[in-house]
């Protein structure tokens, strides 16, 4: 049995290539339309300006992140955050307003660390952050104690003796905290060069033993 069929045969040739416009704008106008929604609401697409993620993320490479958190899903330590600039972080020495840094701590957390040689500690835990920070540098190569306001996060580079992260910038409005609502994307890849190509997974074991809040938005 054959499905019913539409029958050209007294369609003019004008009104057969009219049909066939209309087709091929439908047809490739509604994935474009898909596609720039997703772009404009979910999937963000960002190129990596420094080394202060290295060697997680190197200078150029490509990140594709998705906007649905904070706006759907919770924040939660280890993921990398993409945010505006929450207190002129960048000075002016930069066209763009965006940063990207490495999340430790969530609101009502601890972070410290008793300087250089030391772990960074979250709630008085030690996290095992050796997964993500490169190698070579410590933890951290001074002293801190933050406690994370409501609100807010603790952010800090994976290359931290070259990230001007939440320790350094303690002395701003926040306090060297981020605030969620300035947080646009979580990074999810690195999609270019190929030869970097890598799924940003959370390292949710470095965390597991810290107690306090599983995630905020």
């Amino acid at each position: 049995m054959t499905g019913i069929q539409t029958d050209h045969t007294n369609q003019t040739p004008a009104e057969s290539e009219r049909m066939t416009l209309r087709d091929l704008l439908v047809w490739a106008g509604i994935p474009l339309i898909i596609v720039l929604l997703l772009r404009l609401f979910v999937i963000g697409v960002y190129v990596i300006p420094s080394a202060s993620m290295a060697t997680t993320l190197q200078v150029g490479d490509r990140v594709v992140a998705s906007k649905l958190t904070p706006k759907f899903f919770a924040v939660k330590r280890g993921d990398i955050v993409i945010f505006k600039d929450p207190n002129n972080w960048l000075g002016e020495t930069t066209s763009s307003d965006l940063l990207i840094k490495r999340v430790i701590g969530l609101p009502g957390d601890t972070v410290a660390c008793a300087g250089a040689g030391q772990p960074v500690t979250v709630n008085g835990h030690a996290i095992d952050d050796s997964e993500f920070i490169r190698a070579g540098v410590n933890p951290s190569d001074y002293e801190f104690n933050v406690t994370v306001t409501a609100g807010h996060l603790f952010v800090m580079g994976d290359n931290r003796s070259n990230s001007a992260d939440s320790r350094v910038h303690q002395g701003d409005g926040d306090h060297g905290l981020v605030p969620i609502n300035d947080v646009q994307s979580v990074a999810l890849a690195v999609y270019w060069p190929i030869s970097h190509w890598n799924i940003l997974n959370r390292p949710d074991d470095a965390f597991a033993n810290v107690g306090g809040v599983e995630g905020a938005k």
